[in-house]
């Protein structure tokens, strides 16, 4: 049976959860183990729908402001709560030092030299 993502954020309903089983269904590989899922997919249906609104809008405010019918504040006051459920650092204006260095961690992210924990951690 076919369930959807939102089907099962909603029969989690905020709960702590662990993924044990993933089928790869074009090729039915199945991989069991004990995986922590990626801090986005923990958020509400919700709060994941409003963070992939706002990439789509490039990071506009105006833009959510419009979407979804709230106020500049709102928006806002909604980012930092759901930032800070992603344990997100807060960006700060660093001098020309710390944008090279911040420029390097995030090359070893991409090219797997640090993992997203060692990264964020670097990061703070």
């Amino acid at each position: 049976m076919k369930h959807s993502w939102q089907t099962l954020m909603n029969l989690l309903g905020g709960k702590v959860f662990r993924i044990e089983r993933i089928r790869i269904a074009e090729s039915n590989i199945v991989v069991e183990g004990d995986f922590t899922p990626p801090p986005l997919a923990c958020l509400s249906v919700d709060d994941q729908m409003f963070a992939a609104a706002f990439l789509a809008s490039h990071g506009s405010i105006k833009k959510m402001e419009a979407l979804f019918g709230i106020s500049y504040p709102t928006v806002k006051n909604r980012l930092n709560r759901i930032a800070s459920r992603l344990d997100v650092p807060k960006v700060e204006v660093m001098p020309n030092g710390d944008s090279e260095f911040r420029k390097e961690i995030l090359e070893k992210l991409d090219q797997g030299e640090l993992s997203f924990d060692e990264a964020m951690e670097a990061l703070k």
